[in-house]
């Protein structure tokens, strides 16, 4: 990078954003093609299943996702009869959450899916590498989104 040109292809949060984006979508085919789920119903699924019960909110703020993307893949994952929702006893106007059995059911095949196919990533490096990668990107989230 000079001062008076930004070489996108160069520029680390680009190249961040891209890699991400890239390395989602090869991995939602897989999620896509056995269960037929979006992006935003995975990450809700995902959510709920490593936390158990959770807010639309707190599921929207733990996946960085916005409101909407969130309401849609709660609907269309109730409407499977993956999760449900319970009024919460305190505050009515919320709402708790949860996976049903069958939701639990899904969840629990996708884990050990996901942990192959990140494996098959961090395969794609030697050792040093991929300690470097991690340790780096550790590193990074500390520094960004824990500051």
């Amino acid at each position: 990078m000079t001062n008076d040109v930004l070489i996108l292809e160069d520029f680390m949060p680009y190249r961040l954003n891209r890699l991400a984006d890239a390395i989602s979508r090869e991995f939602a085919r897989i999620y896509r093609d056995r269960y037929g789920l979006t992006r935003p119903e995975w990450r809700t699924l995902a959510a709920l299943g490593q936390h158990g019960t959770m807010t639309a909110t707190e599921i929207g703020a733990h996946s960085a996702m916005h409101k909407t993307k969130v309401s849609r893949a709660v609907a269309a994952l109730e409407k499977r009869r993956w999760l449900v929702r319970k009024a919460d006893a305190n505050d009515r106007r919320v709402e708790r959450l949860s996976l049903t059995k069958a939701g639990q059911r899904v969840y629990g095949e996708l884990i050990p899916v996901a942990a192959a196919f990140e494996a098959g990533m961090l395969d794609k490096l030697g050792a040093r590498q991929r300690e470097a990668v991690l340790k780096g990107l550790a590193a990074l989230e500390k520094a960004v989104l824990r500051a």
